[in-house]
């Protein structure tokens, strides 16, 4: 039922709801002034000349960072784990005897080889490098739980070591026949790696050095010029402008008045919300009478919004995965497909202010999204959903790659850029379906939910068929009626159906109560009184609210029930009650106690099923008797103010009468006489 039996405009909780929803985005809007500065590559720098007010590290580009990155791909260094415990080895060599001719021999080469162990273990054995040139290879050696940046040049392999040892006793012993004596000592025994290679350390340190290469390249001091006015852009100037510009938004940022930088957002977040207010005023005022609406397109606002914050706070990089077009679905399942760009839109501005790249990712999810409004028609079911995804996705990166363009002299995408559209296409199906969710929370109709509603082989819709037949029959006729009408004036033909169908779902509790219903002969009000009859026929409304609550209908659909007959009266039973002397001022009695209509829908509903049941009355069913049936039906609605809380012109109203005058001649038209055979 409307929020506001007169004016919905005039509910407060309207208010409280976009006062909230302000506050919530002021307080989460980035305390951070935008760059003064807008420019590009290739343009001249309009601005008077910057000097650098304070230091800054000079970022690298993209291009020297993947450069690096592959540099630092193909340089492995490897990291080996010293072991200290090789004193064991030197002294079974110590205990060896009888190697040599003497013992003055003996004692010189022992104490040589002796020394020259403890060297090369001190230095570190490694078990080969197997040819490699070393001269300018590094390894880590981790000793003494300190991993160390090591020359391979100053540590050993096996053969190195026998080399340095043979070295040693050639230049500091007499021994002439050096390589009996190696054998003889059987040095091969005492020589063995105390350097073991970890490779999964290697990995990770590898892995590291690819990751984490310093983002600078040097630094740019106060005082310093960046750029002269009127001076052309180039690759090094930009570079220099974006650093600044990385600096000035990280630790420096905004340098005027904090009031004046608060006042400012406000006034930007109160224009964007009053533009949202607006628009749903001038296309889709109905979201004002269904509050539950009006807070679901809030709700999309603030989830854009939140989200787009967030991301830009951690990792502005991520926005490009955000999937933004998926807020077309959510609002093309319930809501007509003519309000939802100028919606989107609205819920897409905050990129535009808050993201580092605003106006790229802005008119990306822009573009797309409204394709995704016209493919989405065609391309709704199962599978077909991905080629949502592809379009999606064609059409991102198809604009992502025009802003490259335009602001590079080389087209250099991004990959990485490029792998989280990819990404975010595929969100784009991913998310859908959160919709289900939003209908159960906000109490929403999915046009998918519409579909099964109106199949009328549904259990409620068949219990009515089997339980008052010619209810059912009516209130098809209502329904072919009011969706032919409703499609004219642009209303939602899906929901006139739906309503139509279920308007009179009251009637199931006591159906011979209603002619249509009742046996040729059957008078069931036959021995009633007036007032007792209209209280029976009164009741299938509050009953139909009941049976719908029920069977889970949704409040859309009990508002067509609800107002259907609006505040109008039983005028067979009350006319009957007064000519037989009945006081006319208990008109109270003969009234129904539903709602006035207020949407389109429901104008069509009530009219289309009081023209209807009236038609049947009629004896005569040419032209000039049904349209005048039809404008005394429509008349007396207007007279008796039971469209006055209507969204409905009288333009639409014409055009509804000429609809039902037109339809109800083709059902009433003429049929020809079968003559009898002569016998």
């Amino acid at each position: 039922m409307p929020t506001s039996t007169h004016n919905p405009l005039k509910n407060y909780r309207l208010y409280v709801a976009l006062a909230l929803v302000f506050v919530i985005t002021f307080i989460f809007y980035p305390r951070e002034g935008k760059f003064p500065y807008q420019y590009q590559k290739g343009s001249s720098w309009t601005y008077e000349t910057l000097i650098s007010p304070f230091d800054f590290p000079i970022l690298k580009t993209e291009s020297e960072l993947l450069k690096e990155k592959e540099e630092k791909a193909s340089e492995v260094i490897p990291y080996y784990t010293y072991h200290s415990d090789f004193t064991g080895r030197i002294d079974a060599f110590d205990r060896q005897r009888g190697a040599v001719d003497s013992t003055e021999t003996y004692n010189k080469v022992t104490e040589v080889v002796n020394s020259a162990l403890r060297k090369i273990y001190e230095k570190g054995v490694v078990s080969s490098f197997e040819g490699e040139d070393i001269s300018d290879k590094v390894i880590f050696v981790q000793k003494d739980k300190r991993a160390v940046e090591t020359p391979a040049i100053d540590v050993f392999d096996v053969d190195d070591a026998k080399d340095y040892i043979k070295g040693r006793l050639k230049a500091e012993t007499d021994v002439t026949n050096l390589d009996t004596l190696m054998q003889t000592l059987h040095l091969e025994n005492y020589i063995a790696p105390n350097l073991i290679y970890d490779s999964r350390t290697t990995e990770s340190i590898h892995r590291e050095a690819v990751d984490y290469i310093s983002p600078t390249s040097g630094m740019f001091y106060a005082g310093q010029l960046i750029v002269s006015k009127g001076e052309i852009i180039t690759s090094d100037i930009e570079q220099l402008l974006n650093s600044y510009k990385a600096e000035y938004e990280n630790n420096y940022g905004y340098s005027g008045s904090t009031l004046a930088l608060r006042f400012g957002q406000a006034i930007i977040l109160l224009a964007v919300i009053a533009l949202l207010f607006i628009l749903l005023f001038l296309s889709y005022p109905e979201a004002f009478s269904h509050l539950n609406q009006f807070y679901y397109f809030l709700m999309l606002f603030l989830l854009a919004f939140l989200t787009t914050v967030a991301l830009q706070h951690y990792r502005p990089s991520l926005l490009y995965l955000v999937p933004y077009t998926v807020t077309v679905l959510y609002l093309l399942s319930f809501f007509p497909s003519k309000i939802v760009f100028p919606i989107y839109a609205v819920i897409l501005l905050p990129v535009l202010f808050v993201a580092n790249n605003g106006t790229t990712i802005f008119f990306m999810n822009l573009v797309a999204g409204a394709i995704l409004i016209i493919s989405y028609r065609k391309f709704n079911r199962g599978w077909l959903q991905f080629v949502n995804s592809l379009i999606v996705f064609a059409v991102m990166l198809a604009i992502y790659l025009a802003f490259i363009a335009i602001s590079s002299v080389e087209l250099k995408p991004d990959y990485h850029i490029i792998l989280l559209i990819f990404l975010n296409s595929l969100l784009v199906v991913a998310c859908f379906p959160l919709s289900l969710l939003f209908e159960k929370i906000f109490g929403l109709l999915s046009k998918s939910r519409l579909f099964e509603l109106s199949d009328t082989n549904n259990p409620l819709m068949q219990l009515l068929a089997q339980k008052a037949p010619g209810t059912f029959q009516h209130s098809l006729q209502v329904a072919n009626l009011a969706e032919a009408a409703a499609r004219k004036i642009g209303a939602n033909t899906m929901l006139v159906r739906v309503g139509a169908l279920y308007h009179d779902i009251g009637k199931i509790e006591n159906p011979q109560c209603f002619i249509e219903n009742q046996a040729p002969g059957v008078d069931y009000h036959k021995g009633l009184s007036p007032k007792e009859s209209a209280a029976l026929i009164i009741k299938h409304v509050d009953d139909g609210v009941v049976i719908a609550k029920k069977y889970n209908l949704p409040q859309v659909v009990i508002d067509f029930i609800r107002t259907h007959h609006g505040k109008s009266q039983t005028l067979y039973f009350y006319n009957k009650y007064c000519n037989d002397g009945g006081n006319p001022d208990d008109i109270a009695e003969f009234t129904y106690h539903g709602d006035y209509p207020w949407t389109k829908e429901q104008v069509i509903i009530m009219m289309a099923d009081a023209v209807e049941a009236s038609s049947r009355s009629l004896k005569d069913y040419s032209a000039k008797s049904i349209s005048s049936l039809v404008d005394k039906i429509v008349g007396m609605r207007l007279s008796g103010d039971q469209l006055s809380c209507a969204d409905i012109s009288i333009k639409d109203i014409n055009i509804v009468t000429a609809s039902f005058k037109n339809d109800l001649q083709r059902v009433y038209h003429a049929r020809i006489a079968y003559p009898e055979r002569k016998k």
